[in-house]
C-alpha cells in the first residue's frame, strides 16, 4: 500500500473522532509549549545577561573584587580569619594602591575602582534611602557614558574631596522632579554636596540599577561619608584582548604581593586562586562563558522536567490508540481478510499516532512561540532589557520530541492490531 494511501486513511480516522483526537493533540501540545518556553526563556536570560555584562564592561576588561579566602587550607590563625571574614566581617584589604598598580601593569589602558555605601539623601521635603556608589573619575570613560546634563567629577576633585555628587536618572526624579538639580545641594550625613551633573539611563545588571545610584568621588565618599580606606571592586581595561588572561595572572600576582599572600610553586596547577587570596580576579570572557554555562544547565534540567510532561503525554497516547485498535478489530481483521499484510496495518497505526503528535507538537510551537512573545512583552513593561529570542534548536527539538513520541508511543498498540488474525478478529467483532 501505498503512503499516500495509508496517509488519507489515517486522516480520515482521525476526521472521524474528532474529540477524542482533540484531545490528544492537546496533551502532547502541552508538553511541546513547554518545550518552547523553556527554550526561550533560556536564550532570551542568556542574551540579556551577556548583553548586561557587555555594557558593563566588554571583553577587554578584567574585574578585581574582594573575596573571602577558602578556611579549609593553611595555619589555624589563617582558617580562623577566613571564617570570620565569611560570617559578615568586612573585607578592607582591596585599596586605590592596588588600583593604581594594576593601571600600571603593561597592557592595561584605563580603570575605575568602586566603592558602594547607603545614607539617607536629602533636599528640602524630599528624602530616601539612596545607594551612593564612589568612583573614580575615570570612571565615564571606561563605559563611553555622556551626561545627560552637567559633568562628571574630575581627578582634583577626587583628589580634594571635594563633596560633589552626580545623579542618577531615578534619583533625580525623586529629589527635585522636572526641576533642574545642577548647581543645587544634596544632603547626605549631614553634609552638603553639589549636584554637578545627571548620568544617563543605564537600566538594570543583575538586578544593581544604575539610574538609582548617586555617583560621588571614591576618596570623599571613604573619607567623609563611609569612615574606611578600602575599595570593593575595579575595573581595568587591556590594549590586547589576546593576552587579557596573562594580563589577568598579573594582576593577581601583584595583588598577592600587596597584601603578602604566598605565591603559588612553578609546578602548582592551579594559578588562579591559591585558595588563601581575598581578592578575586576575572575577565568579562570568563564571567560571560560561566553565565552561559548556567543558563544551559538550567535548560536542560528544565527540560528534563519538560520531558515527563511528554512521557504522560505519551501513556495517553497508548491508551487512546489501545481503545481505537479494540474498537476497530472489525475493521482490521476485513482488511487482513482481503490482502492487508501485517507491515499495511502497522503503517496505518503509526501514521494516525504519529499525525495526532505532530499536530499536536505543530500548535505547540505556536503557543509556545507566542507565549514566549507575551513573556517579552510583559517584561520589557517591568522595565527589564529582554530580547524575544526562539532559537532555531527549539523547533527542531520540538519537531523530533513530537515525531519520536508518535512512533514510540504508536507502536505497540500497532504492533498490536497488526498481529490480530483476520477469522479472530471478524469473529470477535
Amino acid at each position: 500500500m501505498r503512503w499516500s494511501d495509508i496517509l488519507k486513511i489515517a486522516w480520515h480516522s482521525l476526521w472521524s473522532s474528532k474529540l477524542r483526537t482533540s484531545l490528544t493533540v492537546l496533551g502532547v501540545a502541552v508538553g511541546i509549549t513547554s518545550i518552547m518556553i523553556v527554550f526561550a526563556a533560556g536564550e532570551s536570560f542568556d542574551r540579556l545577561i551577556i548583553g548586561q555584562i557587555e555594557n558593563f564592561g566588554g571583553s577587554d576588561v578584567f574585574e578585581t573584587e574582594i573575596k573571602v579566602p577558602s578556611a579549609k587550607s593553611g595555619t589555624q590563625s589563617e582558617q580562623q580569619n577566613a571564617t570570620s571574614m565569611a560570617q559578615g566581617v568586612q573585607i578592607t584589604t582591596l585599596t586605590l594602591a592596588d588600583f593604581a598598580d594594576l593601571l600600571a601593569l603593561p597592557n592595561v589602558t584605563d580603570g575605575y575602582a568602586g566603592l558602594l555605601g547607603q545614607e539617607q539623601a536629602n533636599y528640602q521635603n524630599e528624602n530616601f534611602r539612596a545607594l551612593i556608589f564612589g568612583l573614580t573619575s575615570t570612571y565615564p570613560n571606561m563605559n563611553d557614558i555622556e551626561m545627560s546634563a552637567g559633568r562628571f567629577f574630575s581627578e582634583a576633585e577626587d583628589q580634594s574631596l571635594a563633596q560633589v555628587v552626580v545623579l542618577g536618572s531615578k534619583v533625580k526624579e525623586k529629589l527635585f522632579g522636572d526641576s533642574d538639580p545642577l548647581g543645587r545641594a544634596v544632603q547626605i550625613k549631614k553634609k552638603k554636596f553639589k549636584v554637578l551633573g545627571v548620568a544617563p539611563e543605564r537600566g538594570s545588571m543583575m538586578f544593581f540599577d544604575f539610574d538609582d545610584l548617586i555617583y560621588m568621588p571614591i576618596r570623599t565618599l571613604q573619607k567623609k561619608v563611609m569612615n574606611v580606606n578600602h575599595v570593593q571592586m575595579m575595573m581595568h581595561r587591556v590594549a590586547d584582548v589576546s593576552r587579557i588572561n596573562d594580563t589577568a595572572e598579573d594582576a593577581r600576582y601583584q595583588l598577592r604581593l600587596n597584601h603578602g599572600l604566598p605565591l603559588p610553586s612553578a609546578s602548582a596547577q592551579n594559578w588562579m586562586d591559591t585558595g588563601k587570596d581575598d581578592f578575586r580576579v576575572v575577565t568579562m570572557q570568563e564571567t560571560m562563558a560561566i553565565m552561559s554555562t548556567v543558563t544551559s544547565a538550567v535548560t536542560i534540567l528544565l527540560l528534563a522536567i519538560v520531558a515527563i510532561s511528554l512521557v504522560v503525554g505519551g501513556i495517553g497516547i497508548i491508551n487512546i490508540m489501545y481503545v481505537i485498535v479494540t474498537e476497530r478489530t472489525g475493521e482490521i481483521g476485513l482488511r487482513k481478510a482481503v490482502g492487508a499484510c501485517y507491515a499495511d496495518i502497522m503503517k496505518q497505526f503509526l501514521a494516525e499516532a504519529t499525525m495526532t503528535t505532530f499536530f499536536g507538537g505543530l500548535f505547540g510551537m505556536l503557543l509556545g512561540t507566542g507565549i514566549a512573545r507575551l513573556i517579552a512583552w510583559q517584561a520589557v513593561a517591568y522595565g527589564l532589557d529582554w530580547e524575544f529570542a526562539v532559537p532555531a534548536r527549539a523547533f527542531a527539538v520540538a519537531a523530533i520530541f513530537s515525531v519520536l513520541c508518535g512512533i514510540v508511543f504508536g507502536l505497540f498498540p500497532a504492533r498490536k492490531a497488526a498481529r490480530l488474525e483476520p477469522i479472530a478478529a471478524i469473529r470477535r467483532e
